[in-house]
Formats: structure tokens, C-alpha cells, sequence
């Protein structure tokens, strides 16, 4: 049985620095599972977009099932809308399409983030303030609360949260609220590449920044599981049939 192709879909940038780093995820992705037809898309900035793509695979010539995994970290607007529509909205004539979860939270994503962490020097004095894109999406904030009460199980010192767009505290309100009492504080971007975000979190005033989660073969671990579970999911529902 032919495997399903895996549709990485990011959401695009025009920092070389991060298109490099969402390359990068994929090859270690097709690295980790040899043979297995790995395609990219993006959801906004970049081409090809993840529509196209999703069409191209299972509806032109001998059609294909494919299953997207979403290279984001919280389940917000370009997860729950543009990603899932581009699976609704496939071919009559098709094979099957499928929308995995986004990356986060995993217990992966907490252990590649004490590593960044420790490799930025922070200890067990600073606080630690994790930067997060940030969504209008509710579903997307408790994704970021899921990870950081992760993350606090984890470690000594405080942990807090604060987003670069759309929620509230800000990065600098989070980096201003825990300086009390604490002698540094560090800023963990809980992002996947550099771009914008990134560099909102740079300027954000955080003593130490770290670099962002990706690219880590462990991501590339995650991205596999969410597509191993949506495989097991879509192979129990039917083919589509023409009308």
C-alpha cells in the first residue's frame, strides 16, 4: 500500500534565514523516513500554496492520498481555517485528504526548549518568559498554556507567557512583569524559525534570547507522529468515489 504523501505546511516568510529553516525541517523529515514523498506548502507569503498542493496530489493523474501536517505550533487561524479547507476543499474525483493537529504542545517541544534554554546560559534564578506567535484563535492559547505548564513541571524558576501579535501580555509586558525580583530574564521563542515574530521577540527587552525550537531532528519527530495518527485515521475512512 502506497504511503500517503505528507504535506508540510508552513507559513511562509520572506527571511531567508527561515525559509532555510523550514527546508531544513523537511529534510530531516524525508531523512528520518526514507522513501517517504514529502512536499511543501505555505499559508501565506511563499509559494506553492497549500490548496494547490493538496490538488495536485489527490486529483491530477493517478491520484494520491496526502495528509497535511500544519508546521506551526498551536492550533490557531491558519490551522483551524486555511489548512482545513484546503483539505475540504479537494477534487470530487480524489483520492484522500487529511489534516493533522499542529506541532504543539509535545513533550518533544519541552525537551528541545530546555536545551535551548541551557545552551543560552539561563539557570534556575532567571525567569523565563515564552514568546509565542499569538492568535485570535482561543483553541491557540491553550495550546501556549498546555506547553508552559509543561514546561514548568520541568523546570525550577518561573515561567510565563507573553505573544508577538493578537493576545495579550505582550512579550515586553511579560519580560517587564517578570524582572521583579529575578536577575535576568530570558526569553524562550517558542517559534519554529526566524521572520517577523522573531524578531519582534529580539527587540522585546528580554536579557537572554533564545534561538528558536527549529529546525531539531526532534521536530522532525513530532511532524512524523502527527502524520503516523492522521494516517491511521484517513485509512479508515472510504475512498472517494466519482459522482
Amino acid at each position: 500500500m502506497t504511503a500517503p504523501v505528507l504535506i508540510g505546511c508552513s507559513h511562509g516568510t520572506s527571511d531567508p534565514a527561515g525559509r532555510a529553516a523550514a527546508r531544513a525541517l523537511l529534510d530531516a523529515v524525508r531523512a528520518a523516513r526514507p522513501g517517504l514523498e514529502v512536499r511543501e506548502a505555505f499559508v501565506d507569503v511563499q509559494e506553492p500554496e497549500v490548496g494547490s498542493v493538496v490538488a495536485g496530489v489527490v486529483g491530477q493523474g493517478e491520484p494520491r492520498d496526502a495528509v497535511v501536517v500544519p508546521l506551526l505550533l498551536s492550533a490557531g487561524y491558519h490551522v483551524r481555517v486555511d489548512v482545513s479547507e484546503s483539505v475540504r476543499a479537494r477534487p470530487t474525483w480524489s483520492g484522500r485528504a487529511a489534516a493533522a493537529p499542529a506541532l504543539g504542545p509535545d513533550p518533544l517541544l519541552v525537551d528541545v526548549a530546555l536545551d535551548r534554554l541551557a545552551e543560552s546560559g539561563v539557570g534556575p534564578d532567571d525567569a523565563v518568559v515564552v514568546a509565542a506567535a499569538g492568535s485570535s484563535r482561543p483553541e491557540a492559547g491553550e495550546d501556549v498554556e498546555e506547553f508552559v505548564a509543561a514546561l514548568r513541571r520541568r523546570r525550577r524558576g518561573p515561567v510565563v507567557v507573553g505573544y508577538g501579535a493578537m493576545a495579550r501580555p505582550t512579550v515586553a509586558e511579560a519580560v517587564a512583569t517578570a524582572r521583579t525580583g529575578r536577575p535576568r530574564v530570558a526569553v524562550l521563542s517558542y517559534l519554529l524559525a526566524p521572520g517577523f515574530f522573531y524578531d519582534r521577540v529580539r527587540a522585546a527587552g528580554g536579557d537572554v534570547v533564545t534561538r528558536p525550537l527549529g529546525p531539531d531532528p526532534r521536530i522532525a519527530d513530532v511532524v512524523l507522529d502527527r502524520y503516523d495518527r492522521e494516517v491511521t485515521r484517513l485509512r479508515a475512512r472510504p475512498a472517494r468515489l466519482p459522482a
